[in-house]
Protein backbone atom coordinates (compact mmCIF):
# COMPACT_ATOMS: atom_id res chain seq x y z
CA UNK A 1 0.00 0.00 0.00
CA UNK A 2 1.44 3.14 -0.88
CA UNK A 3 2.30 5.58 2.25
CA UNK A 4 1.04 8.90 2.53
CA UNK A 5 2.00 11.71 0.51
CA UNK A 6 1.73 14.21 2.76
CA UNK A 7 2.95 12.81 6.03
CA UNK A 8 4.71 15.49 8.08
CA UNK A 9 3.72 18.53 5.92
CA UNK A 10 1.11 21.39 7.13
CA UNK A 11 -1.52 22.23 4.37
CA UNK A 12 -3.62 25.51 4.65
CA UNK A 13 -6.88 25.45 2.72
CA UNK A 14 -8.66 29.44 2.52
CA UNK A 15 -12.83 28.35 2.03
CA UNK A 16 -12.31 25.44 4.26
CA UNK A 17 -16.04 25.29 5.93
CA UNK A 18 -17.65 23.86 2.91
CA UNK A 19 -17.84 22.47 -0.42
CA UNK A 20 -14.57 21.96 -2.34
CA UNK A 21 -12.36 23.48 0.48
CA UNK A 22 -14.03 21.06 3.07
CA UNK A 23 -13.23 18.05 0.37
CA UNK A 24 -9.59 19.21 0.19
CA UNK A 25 -9.19 18.97 3.98
CA UNK A 26 -10.36 16.11 4.12
CA UNK A 27 -8.46 14.47 1.55
CA UNK A 28 -5.38 16.25 2.60
CA UNK A 29 -5.55 15.38 5.92
CA UNK A 30 -6.24 11.32 4.44
CA UNK A 31 -3.26 11.31 3.41
CA UNK A 32 -1.04 11.95 6.72
CA UNK A 33 -1.04 16.45 6.38
CA UNK A 34 -1.66 18.75 9.31
CA UNK A 35 -4.43 20.83 7.92
CA UNK A 36 -5.31 23.87 8.85
CA UNK A 37 -8.76 25.48 7.67
CA UNK A 38 -9.40 28.89 7.16
CA UNK A 39 -12.50 31.28 6.61
CA UNK A 40 -15.05 33.90 7.86
CA UNK A 41 -17.83 31.54 9.44
CA UNK A 42 -16.05 29.98 12.58
CA UNK A 43 -19.25 27.17 13.13
CA UNK A 44 -18.41 25.80 9.28
CA UNK A 45 -14.70 25.60 9.97
CA UNK A 46 -15.40 23.77 13.18
CA UNK A 47 -17.33 21.34 11.04
CA UNK A 48 -14.51 20.69 8.76
CA UNK A 49 -12.28 20.35 12.05
CA UNK A 50 -14.49 17.54 13.56
CA UNK A 51 -14.97 15.43 10.44
CA UNK A 52 -11.14 15.53 9.57
CA UNK A 53 -10.91 14.47 13.43
CA UNK A 54 -13.47 11.80 13.23
CA UNK A 55 -11.79 10.35 10.47
CA UNK A 56 -8.68 10.10 12.54
CA UNK A 57 -6.83 13.25 11.17
CA UNK A 58 -5.54 16.25 12.56
CA UNK A 59 -6.56 19.76 12.05
CA UNK A 60 -7.19 23.26 13.14
CA UNK A 61 -9.78 26.23 11.78
CA UNK A 62 -8.15 29.59 11.95
CA UNK A 63 -10.91 32.85 11.38
CA UNK A 64 -9.59 35.16 8.51
CA UNK A 65 -10.74 37.31 5.98
CA UNK A 66 -8.95 36.75 2.62
CA UNK A 67 -10.10 40.10 1.66
CA UNK A 68 -8.11 41.65 4.33
CA UNK A 69 -3.70 41.77 3.96
CA UNK A 70 -3.54 42.19 7.85
CA UNK A 71 -6.15 38.48 8.23
CA UNK A 72 -4.01 36.93 5.61
CA UNK A 73 -1.05 37.83 7.26
CA UNK A 74 -1.63 37.07 10.13
CA UNK A 75 -3.29 33.62 8.95
CA UNK A 76 0.07 32.88 7.92
CA UNK A 77 2.19 33.90 10.46
CA UNK A 78 -0.11 31.69 13.00
CA UNK A 79 0.44 28.63 10.91
CA UNK A 80 4.11 28.67 10.72
CA UNK A 81 4.20 29.51 14.61
CA UNK A 82 2.13 26.74 15.34
CA UNK A 83 3.63 23.60 13.31
CA UNK A 84 7.17 25.60 11.97
CA UNK A 85 6.28 25.83 7.92
CA UNK A 86 3.09 26.12 5.50
CA UNK A 87 4.43 23.10 2.95
CA UNK A 88 1.15 23.22 0.85
CA UNK A 89 -1.04 26.25 0.21
CA UNK A 90 -4.60 25.94 -1.54
CA UNK A 91 -6.62 28.97 -2.29
CA UNK A 92 -9.85 28.20 -2.12
CA UNK A 93 -12.38 31.04 -1.06
CA UNK A 94 -14.32 32.11 -3.62
CA UNK A 95 -18.03 33.96 -4.11
CA UNK A 96 -20.29 34.03 -7.25
CA UNK A 97 -22.47 37.01 -7.59
CA UNK A 98 -23.47 39.01 -10.52
CA UNK A 99 -25.41 36.36 -12.94
CA UNK A 100 -26.63 38.19 -15.74
CA UNK A 101 -25.90 40.37 -18.35
CA UNK A 102 -22.86 42.97 -18.02
CA UNK A 103 -25.14 45.61 -18.87
CA UNK A 104 -27.20 44.59 -15.85
CA UNK A 105 -24.49 43.74 -12.90
CA UNK A 106 -24.41 45.62 -9.76
CA UNK A 107 -21.42 47.39 -9.09
CA UNK A 108 -21.81 46.21 -5.61
CA UNK A 109 -21.36 43.00 -6.81
CA UNK A 110 -18.84 43.61 -9.34
CA UNK A 111 -16.39 44.92 -6.70
CA UNK A 112 -17.09 41.81 -4.60
CA UNK A 113 -16.12 39.35 -6.95
CA UNK A 114 -12.88 41.15 -7.65
CA UNK A 115 -12.05 41.84 -3.92
CA UNK A 116 -12.47 38.12 -2.97
CA UNK A 117 -12.05 36.66 -6.31
CA UNK A 118 -9.13 38.00 -7.17
CA UNK A 119 -7.84 39.87 -4.17
CA UNK A 120 -8.14 37.53 -1.92
CA UNK A 121 -6.22 35.29 -4.07
CA UNK A 122 -3.85 37.54 -4.55
CA UNK A 123 -2.78 38.60 -0.83
CA UNK A 124 -3.00 34.97 -0.24
CA UNK A 125 -0.57 34.42 -2.76
CA UNK A 126 1.88 36.94 -1.50
CA UNK A 127 1.67 36.12 2.19
CA UNK A 128 2.16 32.44 0.73
CA UNK A 129 5.11 32.91 -1.44
CA UNK A 130 6.75 35.30 1.21
CA UNK A 131 6.87 32.27 3.48
CA UNK A 132 7.98 29.18 1.11
CA UNK A 133 10.38 31.37 -0.28
CA UNK A 134 12.13 31.38 3.16
CA UNK A 135 12.14 27.57 3.63
CA UNK A 136 14.65 25.10 2.53
CA UNK A 137 12.34 23.21 0.67
CA UNK A 138 10.13 25.89 -0.85
CA UNK A 139 6.46 24.90 -1.19
CA UNK A 140 3.38 24.21 -3.09
CA UNK A 141 0.62 26.22 -3.78
CA UNK A 142 -3.04 25.50 -5.75
CA UNK A 143 -5.00 28.27 -7.31
CA UNK A 144 -9.32 27.36 -7.48
CA UNK A 145 -10.35 28.80 -10.17
CA UNK A 146 -13.02 28.00 -13.10
CA UNK A 147 -13.47 26.57 -16.01
CA UNK A 148 -16.38 29.81 -16.43
CA UNK A 149 -13.95 32.37 -17.81
CA UNK A 150 -10.60 30.95 -18.51
CA UNK A 151 -11.84 28.12 -20.74
CA UNK A 152 -15.64 28.63 -21.93
CA UNK A 153 -18.11 31.39 -21.79
CA UNK A 154 -21.99 31.20 -21.13
CA UNK A 155 -24.65 34.02 -20.96
CA UNK A 156 -24.99 36.24 -17.76
CA UNK A 157 -21.38 34.85 -15.88
CA UNK A 158 -19.30 37.55 -17.51
CA UNK A 159 -18.94 39.28 -14.46
CA UNK A 160 -17.99 35.77 -12.81
CA UNK A 161 -15.60 34.80 -15.24
CA UNK A 162 -13.92 37.75 -15.31
CA UNK A 163 -12.70 37.42 -11.81
CA UNK A 164 -11.75 34.01 -12.24
CA UNK A 165 -10.03 34.76 -15.63
CA UNK A 166 -8.15 36.94 -13.41
CA UNK A 167 -7.21 33.91 -11.19
CA UNK A 168 -6.27 31.81 -13.76
CA UNK A 169 -3.62 34.27 -15.21
CA UNK A 170 -2.48 35.18 -12.43
CA UNK A 171 -1.39 31.73 -11.26
CA UNK A 172 0.94 31.53 -14.41
CA UNK A 173 2.51 34.84 -13.67
CA UNK A 174 3.15 34.04 -10.18
CA UNK A 175 4.47 30.90 -11.41
CA UNK A 176 7.09 31.99 -13.78
CA UNK A 177 8.32 34.83 -11.01
CA UNK A 178 8.78 32.32 -8.14
CA UNK A 179 9.51 28.88 -9.71
CA UNK A 180 13.51 29.65 -9.21
CA UNK A 181 12.49 30.52 -5.47
CA UNK A 182 11.51 26.76 -4.60
CA UNK A 183 7.47 28.12 -4.65
CA UNK A 184 5.80 25.76 -6.99
CA UNK A 185 2.41 27.16 -8.32
CA UNK A 186 -0.64 25.86 -10.26
CA UNK A 187 -4.20 26.21 -10.70
CA UNK A 188 -7.39 23.50 -10.99
CA UNK A 189 -10.44 24.72 -12.70
CA UNK A 190 -14.01 23.54 -12.05
CA UNK A 191 -16.75 22.67 -13.81
CA UNK A 192 -20.10 22.32 -12.11
CA UNK A 193 -19.68 20.07 -8.93
CA UNK A 194 -21.57 18.92 -6.43
CA UNK A 195 -21.68 22.28 -4.23
CA UNK A 196 -24.64 24.85 -4.17
CA UNK A 197 -23.24 26.76 -5.97
CA UNK A 198 -23.74 24.74 -9.10
CA UNK A 199 -27.45 24.15 -8.11
CA UNK A 200 -29.62 27.25 -10.18
CA UNK A 201 -32.15 29.71 -8.56
CA UNK A 202 -34.70 27.14 -7.02
CA UNK A 203 -32.93 23.69 -8.60
CA UNK A 204 -32.88 20.29 -7.08
CA UNK A 205 -29.57 17.92 -7.07
CA UNK A 206 -32.33 15.46 -8.75
CA UNK A 207 -32.69 18.83 -10.98
CA UNK A 208 -29.60 19.59 -11.42
CA UNK A 209 -28.61 15.87 -12.44
CA UNK A 210 -31.09 15.77 -14.90
CA UNK A 211 -29.75 19.15 -16.72
CA UNK A 212 -26.28 17.79 -16.04
CA UNK A 213 -27.10 14.41 -18.30
CA UNK A 214 -28.13 16.74 -21.14
CA UNK A 215 -25.51 19.03 -21.00
CA UNK A 216 -22.38 17.61 -19.89
CA UNK A 217 -20.49 15.64 -22.02
CA UNK A 218 -19.60 13.36 -18.93
CA UNK A 219 -23.69 13.07 -18.28
CA UNK A 220 -22.81 14.63 -14.77
CA UNK A 221 -20.81 17.20 -11.85
CA UNK A 222 -18.09 16.57 -10.53
CA UNK A 223 -17.85 15.30 -7.16
CA UNK A 224 -15.68 17.01 -4.49
CA UNK A 225 -13.49 14.31 -3.97
CA UNK A 226 -12.90 14.50 -7.78
CA UNK A 227 -11.65 17.99 -7.59
CA UNK A 228 -9.52 17.31 -4.16
CA UNK A 229 -7.58 14.69 -5.87
CA UNK A 230 -6.19 17.08 -8.64
CA UNK A 231 -5.61 19.29 -5.93
CA UNK A 232 -3.62 16.39 -4.20
CA UNK A 233 -1.89 15.73 -7.28
CA UNK A 234 -0.60 18.92 -8.14
CA UNK A 235 0.48 19.58 -4.48
CA UNK A 236 2.44 16.11 -4.70
CA UNK A 237 6.26 15.26 -5.33
CA UNK A 238 4.48 13.83 -8.30
CA UNK A 239 3.85 16.87 -9.88
CA UNK A 240 7.68 18.04 -9.20
CA UNK A 241 8.25 19.60 -12.76
CA UNK A 242 4.41 20.62 -13.22
CA UNK A 243 4.56 24.62 -13.12
CA UNK A 244 1.92 27.28 -13.83
CA UNK A 245 -0.66 24.85 -15.26
CA UNK A 246 -4.62 25.25 -14.93
CA UNK A 247 -6.20 21.72 -14.86
CA UNK A 248 -9.59 21.61 -16.21
CA UNK A 249 -11.70 19.42 -14.13
CA UNK A 250 -15.74 19.87 -15.46
CA UNK A 251 -16.40 16.27 -17.41
CA UNK A 252 -15.67 17.88 -21.01
CA UNK A 253 -17.83 20.68 -21.16
CA UNK A 254 -15.14 22.95 -22.26
CA UNK A 255 -14.05 21.19 -25.35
Amino acid sequence: MPLPRFTDRTALVTGGGSGIGRAVALAFAAEGARVVVAGRGRAALDETVALVEGAGGSAVALVADVTRAADVDALVRAVVDRFGALDVAVNNAGVFRGAGPVADVAEEDWRTLLDVNVTGVFLALRAEIRQMRSQPDGGAIVNVSSNLGPHRQARGIAAYGASKAAVSALTRGAALDHIADGVRINAVSPGPSDTAMSLRHGESSADRAARMKELSPLGRVSSTEEVAQAVLYLASDAAASVVGTDLVIDGGAAL
